[in-house]
This record gives C-alpha cells, sequence and structure tokens, in this order.
C-alpha cells in the first residue's frame, strides 16, 4: 500500500531560510505567524494529512461516490469522519478573514496545507478546495447581506462551495452557455438549467453546498459579456442564518472518471432554483475568474503534490525492489540482487521528480507569499509589482505543474515496474488522479495561450520586465561563489532563451496570431524552466551561505546542491530545444487541411 510524509522540513527551510516570511511581520495576518506557531500548524497539518487522509485516499478511490434515488450523494468510507476532523482543527479557516471567522493567517501557510493534503488524498481535498474559491468571490464581490449570511459558515466548514460553469454543450468558450436566470419581485432570481462536470457538486460531507453558478439574465446581451453570476444554496437559508428547505437544484448524476473517484463529480439541475445575484449583472465572468485565478494556482499545487507522493513511493522501492547488479559490479555482493535504486536511469526518473519536487514548492510559496503582499504589502508599488508577478506566473505555475506532474507520476509508476501497474501499490492511481489537473480549470493550452495572448503583453509587458529584472538580480547576487556556477550560467543560458522567446513572438505573433498559438506550449513550458531555476539559484545561495556559517544539518544543504546541479545540467538545456520548437513558426503545423488528419 502507499505511503505518505509531509515535506514539513522542507516547507519550513522554504519559508524561513528562502522566503523568510520573518521580514514580514509587520504586515497584517504575519504579525501572528510566529516561528513557533507555523512550527506547530505545519507539524498538526501533517499528522492529520498522514494519519487521517491518507488511510482512506485508496479506499476511497475503490469504493467512489455513490447516488442516491433521491439525488443525494454518499462519500466512501471514512470521509465524512475526517471531514468532521477538518472542520473541528479549523483548517478551512486558516487564512479566511478574521471578520467573517477565519483566522487570518498568511495565504503562503494555506498553500503549504494544501501541498499535504491533495498528496495525501486529492479527492478529499477538492471538497474544500471548491469552497476557499467559492468564499473569495463572495467575499470580492458579494453584498453585505450575503456576506454576512453565507462566509461565516463556509469559513468554519460547516458548509462547502462550488463553481458552476460548464454546460453539455460547452465548456471553454462560455459565451455559449443558456442557462437562464429569471428575476424575482423579492430581488431573487430563479435559476434553471444544467451544469455538468461539478466537483463536489452533491454530498453528506456538510450541512450545506452553496453552488456559485453562471447564468443568463433574459434580456442579457449574446456571448460573454451577458453572463452573470449568482449564488444558490442547496438548502435555503433564512435571515436568521436558519437552514429550511430543499432549494431546486438536484444531482443528475455522478459522472464515470478516470481518477478522483473519491469526489462527486456531477451533473447538476437547476429547476427555478432560487438565487442571488453576485456582483453587478452581465459581468459574472469577471466575479467568475476570481475563482478561476485562486483555483488555478491550487491546481498547480496539485502537480507538485502528485509527483511529490508519486516519487516517495517510487523512492521506497527503489531502495528496496532487488534486480539486477549495478553497471560497476555488484553493489550488494551479500545480496542476489542490487537494489535497483543503483541503476542509472531509475535514478534519472527519480533525480527528475525530486528537483523538480523541491524547486516547484519554491514557486508555489513564493507564489503564495505574493498573493499575500499584492493585498498588504506598505506600498503600492510594491502591491503592483506582486500582484504583476502572480498574473504573470499562474497560467505557468497551472500548465507546467501539472504537466510535469503527471510526467513525474507515470515515471513513478515505470519505477515499480509491472508492480506499477497494479491497484494494490497504488501507483496507478496517482496516474489517474494526476491527469485531470492538465484538463480543469482550464486545459493547459489555454494557459499557454493566457500567458502569450494576455500575460505577455499586460500594462505593456510591465510583468515581464520585472520578472526579467528579478531574476537578473538574483543571478548577479549569487555570482562570484564557484560552487553556484551551475546555476548562475545555466539561468542565464535560459534567460537569454526566454528573451528570445518572448521578442519572437511579440515580432510574429501580432502579424500571424497562429504563430503565437503553436508556440504557446514550447513557450510556457520555457518559462517553467527560467522559473524553477531561478528557484534552484535562489535556493543554492541560501544553502551555500548556511554551509559557509556551519550548521548542524550539512547533509540537508549538500543535499540541496547537488540536486540543484542536476536540474540546472540536465533539465535547464532544454530551453534550447523549446525555443527552436517556437521559432519553426505555425506553418508545419497549419498546413494540412482537415480532412487529410
Amino acid at each position: 500500500m502507499p505511503i505518505y510524509r509531509a515535506p514539513v522540513k522542507d516547507q519550513l527551510f522554504l519559508l524561513n531560510d528562502v522566503l523568510n516570511i520573518g521580514q514580514y511581520s509587520n504586515l497584517p495576518g504575519f504579525a501572528d505567524a510566529t516561528p513557533d506557531l507555523v512550527n506547530a500548524i505545519l507539524d498538526e497539518a501533517a499528522k492529520f494529512c498522514e494519519n487521517e487522509l491518507q488511510p482512506i485516499n485508496h479506499s476511497g478511490d475503490q469504493e467512489g461516490c455513490t447516488r442516491h434515488e433521491d439525488g443525494s450523494v454518499t462519500t466512501p468510507k471514512g470521509f465524512k469522519e475526517a471531514y468532521e476532523k477538518f472542520v473541528e482543527g479549523g483548517w478551512a479557516g486558516l487564512t479566511q478573514d478574521p471578520e467573517y471567522g477565519g483566522q487570518g493567517l498568511p495565504h503562503v501557510l494555506g498553500f503549504c496545507l494544501e501541498e499535504m493534503m491533495v498528496s495525501a488524498n486529492h479527492s478529499f481535498a477538492m471538497y474544500n478546495g471548491l469552497a476557499a474559491g467559492a468564499i473569495a468571490a463572495i467575499n470580492i464581490d458579494g453584498s453585505d447581506e450575503l456576506k454576512n449570511k453565507f462566509l461565516p459558515p463556509m469559513i468554519e466548514g460547516r458548509w462547502t462551495g462550488t463553481m458552476n460553469l460548464t454546460e453539455p454543450h460547452c465548456g471553454t468558450d462560455l459565451g455559449l452557455l443558456r442557462t437562464k436566470a429569471e428575476p424575482q419581485e423579492d430581488g431573487s432570481y430563479k435559476v434553471t438549467g444544467t451544469k455538468i462536470f461539478i466537483s463536489a457538486g452533491e454530498h453528506d460531507l456538510a450541512e450545506n453546498i452553496i453552488h456559485l453558478v453562471l447564468a443568463r439574465l433574459p434580456d442579457a446581451p449574446k456571448g460573454v459579456k451577458g453572463i452573470s453570476l449568482f449564488l444558490v444554496p442547496k438548502v435555503m437559508v433564512d435571515d436568521e442564518g436558519t437552514l429550511g428547505d430543499r432549494n431546486g437544484v438536484v444531482c443528475g448524476s455522478i459522472e464515470e472518471k478516470m481518477g478522483i473517484h473519491g469526489n462527486s463529480t456531477c451533473v447538476l439541475n437547476y429547476d427555478g432554483a432560487t438565487g442571488y445575484l453576485i456582483g453587478e449583472a452581465n459581468k459574472g465572468l469577471r466575479s467568475m475568474f476570481i475563482m478561476m485565478n485562486a483555483a488555478r494556482i491550487g491546481v498547480g499545487i496539485q502537480g507538485l503534490s502528485h509527483s511529490e507522493v508519486s516519487y516517495q513511493n517510487a523512492v521506497d522501492y527503489a531502495k528496496d525492489r532487488i534486480q539486477g547488479r549495478s553497471l560497476k559490479g555488484a553493489a550488494t555482493p551479500d545480496k542476489p540482487a542490487d537494489p535497483i535504486i543503483v541503476h542509472p536511469d531509475v535514478r534519472r526518473m527519480l533525480m527528475n521528480s525530486k528537483s523538480f519536487n523541491e524547486a516547484a514548492r519554491n514557486a508555489a510559496l513564493w507564489c503564495g507569499l505574493l498573493v499575500d503582499l499584492s493585498h498588504k504589502a506598505e506600498t503600492e508599488e510594491e502591491r503592483q509589482w506582486a500582484d504583476d508577478m502572480v498574473s504573470l506566473m499562474t497560467p505557468v505555475i497551472k500548465g507546467v505543474f501539472t504537466d510535469r506532474g503527471f510526467e513525474n507520476a507515470v515515471n513513478a509508476q515505470q519505477v515499480f515496474g509491472g508492480h506499477g501497474y497494479i491497484a494494490e501499490h497504488g501507483m496507478e492511481q496517482f496516474v489517474r488522479d494526476s491527469r485531470i489537473c492538465q484538463i480543469y480549470e482550464g486545459t493547459n493550452g489555454i494557459q499557454a495561450l493566457d500567458l502569450v495572448g494576455r500575460k505577455l503583453g499586460a500594462n505593456g509587458g510591465r510583468g515581464m520586465q520585472a520578472f526579467f529584472k528579478y531574476a537578473t538580480e538574483v543571478r548577479e547576487a549569487a555570482k562570484g561563489d564557484d560552487r553556484l556556477r551551475p546555476f548562475t550560467d545555466a539561468l542565464g543560458a535560459g534567460l537569454k532563451d526566454l528573451q528570445a522567446a518572448t521578442m519572437w513572438l511579440m515580432q510574429n505573433g501580432m502579424a500571424n496570431p497562429d504563430n503565437a498559438g503553436a508556440g504557446s506550449v514550447a513557450y510556457m513550458h520555457l518559462f517553467g524552466h527560467v522559473l524553477l531555476g531561478l528557484m534552484w539559484t535562489k535556493m543554492a545561495k541560501v544553502s551555500a551561505d548556511a554551509l559557509d556559517a556551519g550548521t548542524d544539518d550539512p547533509t540537508f544543504y549538500e543535499t540541496k546542491l547537488v540536486t540543484g546541479r542536476y536540474y540546472m545540467k540536465r533539465r535547464m538545456p532544454e530551453t534550447g530545444a523549446l525555443l527552436a520548437e517556437l521559432e519553426a513558426g505555425a506553418d508545419e503545423v497549419m498546413a494540412l487541411d482537415a480532412a487529410n488528419f
């Protein structure tokens, strides 16, 4: 059976040594995040994820969710009890607004918890993950009445939430959606339509489920300019917050999926369900993107989570499984064969995962810190810089981390050989579960188009210019130390390729948009390599300084340097190939007539 060990030590290294979150103790939320409290939170989160969530992951996958004749849904055995402990532990409100009952701690700590929960049990983590996105949208665009009525029980975890975008005939192209919202005399709306692929759409974990639903008003303009967002509770709520009758929304079926079987992905039928407008009429897409952007970073973290847990299991197996001999001679002559971790190709797969995991974790937590700074930094200039970085990195983190997360889960399965294909070891579940991360919250192709079509040119390219400046500063700070030359040299080469790719897109993408479309995924992954190389350069500088200063754990920092050098020498050179792919343009991609495929 699979195992999971939360990477608390590595998270603390990043929070304290690399990100140095203590320097922000003057900002709201950070003042309470003392080192002792942070240690305690991560330790308790690790215990909850390892002891409560991980043991029901495999069984939850095997059992799945059950829909009953009345449309109600039962989650797998152990999920309800685990969710009660999740609520009792106060985990749902860890980073939420104190005005509505949250603890108000930094988002960067919430990202640590997200990684642990998904590694331990992706399906379970989604129930609260969707609620967090709904909370964000209500808190930003909801009326005071809606906030006061719905946010406290959602932040407490007694109620969960969903986002309802997709319909049977439309996915990414939301301009085609047909769900209708009819205004009522009391200011509410009657929502009618069908939504599909609704994660956590119906379940038995919480007292109520708050659906955020995109729909059209009767006089709405066509296309995306005529979409509004509505809050539609599963169970009606009176002015005192007391639950009443069921609303007109029911689960029509549970989708039969490749993975995440423990999460109830539903078809939801709305039949005159009472809803309440969030934000302005016909401006619902803007409100929904509050959820989408938060969710996209969260999905990127899911890619990291699957890479981490699959890596851990593959390492344990590689150390125990004996087969063949080392190419240099018997490594364990007292045994009939050597453990497979002696074989270079096994190590290649493990090192690809390890070197990705540690850099991706750094990037994710840096992004979490920037989310905090975009709201809480002292100056407008700092807040704008942080917001620009988050906006730029969101499609990269979502797209690259989930592509690599799936790739690393497949390679970890490969380490197991035939045993990886058998359900008993859990590796095939990691592969199946990780696959959805490349698809939902906007497919990775859409992320790449968002990056090259919107984010690069936003505000006159301000965010991209700021990224290049910051990366150059990090590189310059690491120069002069021979131990760090593999990092500074490779980062410099990657930055040169990224700058060339950016200029090529500026020169060729406008003239022929297909050039941008054909090269967008290559550009996104090129950017991803540079981002991860930047993270490794930062970690390497901190590790080298720690070794110079003297440390009780030199092996930890020495291992960082070795792992980072692997990434910089073995993976960063891929930027050159990605640049060549981008510069090949769209001609060959678009040459065939559709009939000739």
